[in-house]
């Protein structure tokens, strides 16, 4: 299994129903930044993302569109969900989609094994069916219908009636694995986060769990069960596989990547948590395979107090923020602005406040002055520092201090605290330039040896936190990079390790600074729904 220096990193599958939403892309963009964090922490890395084609809820779609579920895929994940990635600066190392052959092929082998061994058994269920959850549902977990719902049983997530379906079906024993899930997380306290999550679903566990039917009769666009083709499965347990077929596991033959990489960490909105952290280690358990290393639930972005919905009208397309404020503002600010694991409330006023105040006030330009500086003092050269004081020296510790406590809040999927902790680097160096005045230095030649020591430390300063950022904000902080002259000092930007961000002096004097466009520019237009 992986190496302790390894480091692997999942998003959810998601349906290609309909097109993505800003909560899609959040998800997207915080495992990308862990990613990234990661494999500039040394860490031998890998990231999976990708698309979940099977399924009623599919089939439905395609039909009211005139189209087969193969073409609807085809359409959507070629027009929306791949354009995704390049719209949020995705940097993924595999897109899987659960029509591919690698993946449908590890479905059936797996389906076959746990069949082999015991673990499926044919029967009868009848109960109330979500198909925006594809989920079988309790009666407890229903709602009562209001209005045009009037008398019937509703699902709380997507506010549409229940279907009962009765049908015969094939069984996941997944009640055999009750101790077992309850014994995996009071040993992993970490293998489901956060702990909101955690204490639900060990709840639910607690209270028993049912088998699982994992076959379908009724429709037939999905997996073909291997050894009975009149069903298919279960649109979950097909989803779910993907993150081991796409590292190429097979029951009967060598997978290096899955060797390599797994058991990997995954990313996953808190409403599908329960089927990451009860149904897919369960399945896992069955096969003899390791469990993941950890499953993180983060929570519903809302608009207007709601959970985003394209019926409600309230789902934003990622595009409309990036085509107005850029990749690197929507990656920050959804990452900054939100304790990642809980809720939050998304608002055009707030991003817009935050990028005049923090990206392009703070960070922008503080980058934008430091630079100016150099080429209007020092004619583009960088400086050497002769006259360290206690003023540098605290820049030397705030930083030195940023950087582990970044780390360590990484380390926990806190990436919010990782944000807050690497932006007291900002806001001292631009308190150490409004206290140092370097402008009024610069008048005065008895002090140049003075002038040169501020402009180095606020360039250095600078160069630790495009290392720092580089994983959130990769666009802005690869301009800055080039214009501190540390690509021709250092190397590329992705190269450079973080834990060595705090180690002061890298940048070398005599690194020729180069002019910069702003990193962030104002904004003339008002942003609108």
């Amino acid at each position: 299994m992986a190496a302790a220096e390894t480091f692997s990193i999942t998003t959810p599958i998601f349906y290609v129903n309909d097109a993505p939403h800003i909560g899609h892309a959040y998800t997207e963009v915080a495992a990308d930044v862990l990613a990234r964090w990661n494999r500039q922490s040394g860490r031998d890395t890998w990231s999976l993302t990708g698309t979940d084609e099977h399924g009623q809820k599919i089939l439905r779609t395609a039909v009211a569109n005139g189209v087969t579920p193969k073409e609807w895929a085809d359409k959507l994940v070629d027009e929306a969900w791949v354009p995704l990635l390049k719209t949020i600066d995705i940097a993924n190392d595999d897109f899987v989609r659960t029509t591919e052959v690698r993946h449908e092929s590890v479905v059936q082998a797996f389906l076959q094994k746990l069949y082999d061994t015991g673990f499926i058994y044919d029967g009868e269920y009848e109960g109330f069916y979500c198909v925006g959850c594809e989920e079988f549902k309790q009666q407890g977990d229903l709602v009562d219908g209001a209005g045009e719902f009037d008398g019937q049983w509703v699902c709380p997530i997507h506010g549409r009636p229940v279907e009962v379906l009765k049908e015969k079906n094939y069984f996941f024993r997944m009640s055999d694995f009750q101790q077992r899930l309850l014994d995996l997380y009071e040993s992993q306290p970490d293998f489901l986060q956060p702990d909101s999550v955690r204490n639900e679903i060990v709840s639910f566990v607690r209270r028993g769990l049912d088998d699982l039917s994992i076959s379908r009769q009724s429709f037939d666009w999905g997996v073909r069960v291997p050894w009975d083709d009149s069903h298919v499965v279960y649109v979950w347990f097909d989803a779910l596989l993907n993150y081991v077929s796409a590292l190429g596991w097979e029951p009967t033959a060598d997978a290096p990547a899955f060797e390599r990489f797994w058991p990997s960490n995954h990313i996953v909105g808190k409403d599908i948590a329960r089927f990451h952290s009860v149904i897919w280690p369960a399945m896992l358990m069955a096969a003899d395979l390791p469990v993941p290393r950890r499953v993180f639930a983060h929570g519903w972005l809302l608009v207007g107090g709601e959970k985003m919905s394209k019926s409600k009208l309230t789902g934003i397309a990622p595009s409309q923020i990036t085509e107005v404020f850029g990749s690197d503002a929507f990656r920050y600010y959804f990452l900054r602005a939100i304790n990642f694991g809980q809720d939050g409330s998304f608002s055009w006023e707030d991003l817009s406040a935050r990028y005049q105040a923090e990206l392009a006030n703070g960070f922008g330009n503080l980058a934008s002055r430091v630079v100016s500086m150099v080429g209007r003092y020092c004619d583009g050269i960088l400086p050497p520092a002769t006259e360290v004081t206690e003023a540098e020296e605290r820049i030397h510790a705030v930083l030195a201090s940023a950087v582990a406590r970044a780390e360590a809040a990484m380390e926990r999927f806190a990436i919010h605290e990782a944000l807050a902790a690497i932006w007291t680097v900002v806001d001292e160096l631009n308190g150490y330039l409004t206290e140092q005045e370097p402008w009024k230095v610069a008048k005065d030649e008895e002090r140049t040896a003075r002038l040169h020591t501020i402009l180095y430390t606020a360039a250095e300063g600078l160069r630790a936190l495009a290392v720092l950022l580089s994983p959130v904000t990769p666009q802005a902080t690869q301009k800055l990079w080039r214009a501190l002259g540390a690509e021709s000092a250092l190397g590329s930007l992705t190269d450079q390790r973080i834990p060595d961000a705090g180690e002061w002096g890298q940048l070398p004097a005599g690194a020729v600074v180069s002019p910069m466009e702003g990193l962030f520019p104002r904004i003339e237009q008002e942003a609108t729904v």
